[in-house]
């Protein structure tokens, strides 16, 4: 009997042995002796087991936490386990599912499979078949995730990757950032990120990761105004099968991605109003309902929050919630600008090189004491980003070029002159495409919010 092998079962290996000890399994099954097997097989390996002895049960058990495993009989007094799951990844998501039935006949796997389990187990079973089956179904599911958050780091990817392990400088402004990170790194309270493009607030934000508890958990980032308004809501908390057309089967979403890591949302001040309500929700109660789901999915994720606008002036123009912008000021950090970052810019510099040159394969160039007092001297409006390209213009060159320098006093006149020029861009591009705003912020490779606000901001 599988009952009485528990004492001599050798059980799964040691590497599983790690995957089970951090995870929740739920066991749904109305036979007692089965669920106390079930309960002490697993119970000695894994963090939690919740025993059900119908689906009622299982019901309430899943909507109030996560479970990483559901282990579930096939042939129940209530109904069949295949109908019963069925039944639960068409309402909503649930997590990966392994069936245990006495029967090895083509229609049950049949059945299993389109209802969506990822493993069945026959009857008898040992306790280790049972360990290894959820070992592997963990498993699975952790490079699904993983894939799916490589994929999106991929698309994510900015030019300052290279940075994105530490912050370098030894400036007071940097090491007071350095000395906030190390203090709140430690805590779950949300940080609100700011600063310029360019200046590192996704670096900052890593530090956080790499220096907190949840540093062995993903870490997912997650730009904003990348995504276009209609697949926001889908691609922060997934949908179920059906939830739309080209909706053939169930989709997480990032929020359950980084779940027991962190989540940044970068450029929130771009995030759609009617989007804006429902992260204020999932602020507060910690769930998130996939689109088309019936119900809530609790998830667990350290948020911290990016931004190069003032969020302040957009919640008096209407474009943000105030309601949010309170809930999100736990904790600001501030990123300076690279002109405020003094030596700063040499240490960069020196760290771009060495990089980029064994990136590209080529030879160093020299950083002579005319180009460091050139550095020294520049204001640097494109920040970290725009110091990284000019090593990279460097190394393709052979040689460094003066950097353009301001006048004197013609800051003001500068930036005047530059908004005049974007003003004529835009308007000449709506003229040319009969003031059709999608396709003039396609012609110009902008946002269409972008021209929207200009223009309310240029006719009030």
């Amino acid at each position: 009997m599988a009952m009485e092998a528990t004492a001599v079962d050798s059980g799964p290996a040691p590497y599983f042995n790690e995957i089970l000890s951090r995870a929740a399994i739920l066991v749904i099954d109305d036979e007692e002796g089965m669920r106390h097997f079930l309960g002490r097989s697993l119970g000695r390996r894994c963090r939690r087991v919740d025993l059900a002895a119908d689906t009622d049960q299982a019901q309430a058990l899943l909507a109030a936490g996560h479970y990483d495993v559901v282990i579930l009989d096939n042939i129940m007094a209530d109904r069949r386990g295949v109908d019963w799951l069925a039944a639960q990844r068409a309402s909503g998501l649930v997590p990966p599912a392994i069936l245990i039935t006495a029967y090895a006949d083509l229609e049950t796997a049949i059945l299993a499979l389109q209802a969506g389990a990822s493993d069945f187990v026959l009857k008898p079973f040992r306790s280790n078949q049972i360990l290894n089956a959820v070992a592997r179904c963990l498993e699975r599911a952790r490079l699904e995730r993983e894939n799916h958050v490589l994929r999106h780091q991929l698309r994510a990817t900015d030019d300052h990757i290279l940075l994105r392990d530490r912050l370098i400088g030894e400036s007071a402004a940097i090491r007071d950032i350095r000395d906030m990170i190390m203090r709140v790194a430690p805590l779950p309270s949300s940080v609100m990120l700011t600063g310029q493009s360019g200046t590192g607030k996704e670096v900052a934000a890593r530090m956080i990761h790499e220096l907190s508890p949840r540093a062995d958990r993903p870490f997912v980032p997650v730009n904003c105004a990348a995504i276009p308004a209609d697949m926001v809501e889908t691609e922060l908390f997934g949908h179920i099968k059906g939830a739309f057309t080209g909706a053939h089967q169930n989709r997480e979403g990032l929020f359950t991605h980084a779940r027991g890591g962190t989540l940044l949302l970068d450029e929130i001040g771009e995030l759609p109003l009617p989007m804006q309500a429902k992260l204020l929700r999932v602020l507060e109660d910690r769930r998130i309902r996939p689109l088309g789901a019936e119900r809530e999915v609790a998830v667990d994720v350290r948020l911290i929050f990016a931004t190069n606008a003032d969020l302040d002036r957009a919640v008096g123009e209407g474009r943000f919630r105030p309601d949010l912008l309170y809930r999100l000021n736990v904790l600001t950090i501030h990123m300076p600008p690279l002109a405020e970052r003094g030596e700063d810019v040499q240490d960069l510099a020196d760290l771009f090189m060495a990089k980029l040159s064994r990136q590209l394969g080529m030879p160093a160039v020299a950083i002579t004491p005319e180009v460091r007092a050139d550095f020294a001297a520049y204001h640097w409006p494109g920040n970290v980003r725009e110091l990284r390209n000019t090593i990279e213009r460097a190394l393709i060159q052979g040689r460094f070029a003066a950097l353009s320098q301001p006048r004197a006093g013609a800051d003001e006149a500068l930036q005047g002159s530059l908004a005049e020029i974007e003003r004529r861009a835009i308007l000449a591009a709506l003229a040319a495409c009969e003031g059709d705003r999608e396709a003039a912020a396609a012609r110009l490779g902008i946002s269409r919010k972008t021209i929207d606000r200009r223009l309310q901001d240029w006719h009030g």
